[in-house]
Order: C-alpha cells, then structure tokens, then sequence
C-alpha cells in the first residue's frame, strides 16, 4: 500500500508539473504565432511541454489502474 500512495504523490506532483506545462506551452504558441526571429527555443520549449503531458497521462492511468486492482 506504500508503494501506492508514493505513486499517487508522484502523479499528483506531475499533474502540478503539466499545468506549468501547459502554461509555457501557450506561451510558447504565442511567440511562433507572433513570428518571431528565432522559434527553435519555442519548438523545444512545446517538445518537453508535451513529454510531461504525455507522463503525467500514462502515470494517471498506471495509477487508477493500480488502485482498482486493490479496491
């Protein structure tokens, strides 16, 4: 049952992670909608906004399935 809670702190954690995520993210769209010089910091910037998306998703549903295997 440790195990389980200290997965759920972490998917917790990354959930806070994602929505920082996404507000780069939109900062990032911003910035290439507005053309500016140089967009390969913001291409980069919505890469790793979208790896945390995508391990916060994958955490989230290892964990609901982890705890209705249990309940």
């Amino acid at each position: 049952m440790l195990e389980l809670k200290n997965q759920i702190k972490l998917t917790m954690a990354l959930g806070i992670l994602s929505l920082f995520a996404g507000l780069m993210g939109h900062l990032a769209l911003t910035d290439i909608y507005h053309a500016e010089a140089d967009l390969s910091l913001e291409w980069n910037v919505l890469r790793i906004c979208a790896l945390i998306i995508l391990a916060f998703t994958v955490t989230t549903l290892i964990t609901l399935r982890r705890l209705l295997k249990t309940t």
